[in-house]
């Protein structure tokens, strides 16, 4: 199953994929990080259809067209703030996966690239994140044979080393 996952160090905005994901804040209308690198590839018919979706709650995801990017979709998801681990956090950054995963399924998608939601500006800890990414997406893979390819796309090698631990983790159980 790990075959159809992967770790790499680039910008998700090139990736040359079904969908990519965009760890969006609840207003959906850009801002920093991988968000608004998103919305400045995608163009400004990016900016307007999320108008159109009025906003995400935390742990849901909603889905765009890619507009000027590789990818013919965006799905934005909003991920939690970190505030120690106390306030739902971990179910939270889970549901964002499931969210996700679930408009894979409704779209048909073959390949995707998440970004390290949450682990930015929101300060969640990114082993902690890597965990919680991998596996969702390896339980979502045990059932869905139409996503093919899945690839984690990671900004620093920091990062890329983390998700990559976490892969190697969860193959050997």
């Amino acid at each position: 199953m790990s075959q159809r996952i992967s770790v790499i160090i680039g910008d998700i905005t090139q990736q040359n994929v079904d969908a990519i994901v965009n760890a969006a804040n609840n207003s959906l209308l850009g801002g920093g990080g991988v968000d608004g690198a998103i919305h400045r590839a995608a163009g400004s018919q990016l900016l307007e259809e999320c108008r159109q979706l009025k906003g995400c709650a935390t742990g849901e995801a909603k889905i765009t067209k890619g507009y000027n990017l590789p990818a013919k979709w965006v799905i934005h998801t909003v991920g939690p703030v970190w505030q120690g681990g106390r306030q739902g956090e971990d179910e939270l950054l889970a549901q964002c996966y499931r969210s996700s995963l679930a408009l894979v399924e409704q779209y048909q998608i073959q390949t995707i690239a998440f970004p390290a939601i949450s682990t930015g500006a929101y300060g969640f800890p990114v082993d902690r994140a890597a965990q919680i990414a991998v596996t969702e997406i390896q339980q979502f893979l045990k059932e869905n044979y139409t996503l093919e390819q899945v690839i984690l796309v990671c900004f620093s090698q920091s990062a890329g080393d983390r998700y990559l631990t976490a892969l190697k983790q969860i193959d050997k159980t």
